[in-house]
């Protein structure tokens, strides 16, 4: 039997301590910010329906959630606890009701929340018919958590660090701030939760001393408790995020003999026998196959690299790379741009926004923008397609097995037909036919006895 699943993200945090400008949420963890990574686990998990309560420049965290999906959105002016936070989004609560669905919730700044942990604890929630079902941890550092107290063994309550005794303290079991709630319940519950607390807040950890209906699911993943309220914090989880990436990706067969320097995000996919090496970084959706080698000191972001693809020194921005690419060192792949099977890009070579055809080699110190280059192309040293005219962009064509010779301008919208070749120096400005040759060079002139007006000349 299928049931409904709501989800339920707290995101008003200010983040003070972080000293930002953006609210605590959009911090980023491994280039990605904190509430995508629970928002990923949400939507792994299969939920049917997500809000968000924002607070303070909420402006930013909408227009993040816009760019993801549609999402329920509730504001909490005031930050009074927990509880008042999902006391703003009782409408959403309603809705679960009345739709038979029962409520996870969690906290924006919690990015180690798993799919793992949110079905089984919810399939433990659904077992017992509880009205609450809390996610504890165990972990051996439990200052600042609020602690599990159980009763013979059974879950009683959870007491928040600041309002436990001495005894108290010293247990490791923790509440990690996530929950399963029935709905109806949860919104009943919420009317007998008061300030009566240190800190003068509205704890939803009251709601699990309220219910009747009560339980602790113990989760074996511990990182779900890990949040950031600071720079240093946020950069321990760093690590810790870094490092469970790493480890994922070897487990899957990538090969990493040194990990100095690299920093993956987490929806990169990398296929087996592909070595990274140090000071690589690699962001978004990148996915890399097999038997490549990514590195030193390469930079790719939202790529497609297919398989034996060597990238040294290499920075690529939304780039595709067929099966056997070799490009570096020092070579720039700027968005649009896709390389077919077997192209070689040397090392000062820029290319934007072009397709480049199978085999072609640019060798070194050339810039390829806005064109379409066919099969078998060999570019010369220092070849430049003036795309741009200050007004409006052009594109350049090239066929199959045409020859750019050193220092050749191509003034777009040019065409240079197939087997064609370019003379050094020349600056192309009309279509060059197929099985020619184009020639374009002001005359020679020399100028005798040019030595006795040189600064060196007079300086002797």
């Amino acid at each position: 039997m299928s049931y409904k699943k709501y989800c339920l993200i707290l995101a008003a945090g200010d983040g003070k301590r972080m000293k930002s400008d953006r609210p605590k949420a959009l911090a980023n963890l491994l280039f990605k910010p904190m509430i995508g990574w629970v928002l990923d686990s949400a939507e792994q998990a299969g939920m049917d329906k997500t809000a968000v309560v924002v607070g303070s420049k909420k402006e930013q965290l909408e227009e993040y959630l816009a760019s993801r999906g549609e999402y329920m959105i509730y504001e909490q002016t005031e930050r009074k606890g927990t509880a008042h936070a999902v006391m703003q989004a009782r409408d959403f609560l309603s809705r679960a009701a009345k739709d038979g669905a029962d409520i996870f919730v969690c906290c924006a700044d919690a990015p180690f929340t798993d799919r793992q942990t949110i079905e089984d604890s919810y399939a433990a929630h659904k077992a017992a018919g509880n009205d609450v079902t809390v996610v504890s941890a165990v972990v051996s550092e439990p200052y600042g958590y609020g602690r599990i107290i159980r009763e013979n063994g059974a879950f009683s309550q959870i007491i928040e660090e600041k309002d436990c005794t001495d005894a108290q303290r010293g247990i490791n079991e923790i509440n990690s701030g996530l929950y399963w709630f029935e709905p109806k319940a949860l919104s009943e519950c919420l009317d007998k939760i008061t300030p009566c607390n240190a800190g003068g807040e509205y704890y939803l950890t009251d709601a699990a001393k309220l219910l009747e209906k009560k339980g602790a699911y113990l989760t074996e993943n511990s990182r779900v408790a890990l949040g950031a309220n600071s720079r240093a914090q946020l950069a321990a989880l760093d690590l810790t995020a870094r490092n469970a990436v790493l480890e994922r990706l070897m487990d899957d067969g990538a090969d990493i003999p040194l990990s100095d320097g690299i920093i993956i995000s987490p929806d990169v996919t990398v296929g087996r026998d592909t070595v990274i090496l140090p000071n690589t970084i690699i962001k978004g959706k990148t996915v890399i196959g097999s038997g490549c080698v990514i590195g030193p000191n390469s930079y790719i972001e939202d790529c497609t690299v297919a398989n034996d693809v060597v990238l040294d020194n290499v920075r690529a921005v939304q780039t595709v790379m067929e099966d056997g690419v070799k490009a570096g060192p020092f070579v720039h792949l700027r968005p649009g741009t896709h390389l077919q099977k077997g192209v070689k890009i040397g090392d000062f070579v820029e290319v934007k926004n072009s397709d480049i055809g199978v085999s072609t080699c640019i060798a070194h110190l050339t810039y390829v923008g806005d064109s379409d280059v066919g099969k078998d192309v060999n570019f010369g040293c220092g070849c430049v397609t003036a795309n741009y005219d200050g007004i409006e962009k052009f594109r350049t064509e090239i066929g199959d097995h045409a020859f750019i010779g050193c220092n050749t301008n191509l003034i777009a919208p040019v065409k240079v037909g197939e087997n064609a070749s370019t003379a050094a120096g020349s600056t192309i400005t009309k279509d060059v036919p197929a099985d020619s040759l184009a020639v374009e060079r002001g005359s020679m002139r020399i100028v005798e006895h040019w030595e006795k007006n040189s600064r060196r000349k007079r300086k002797a």
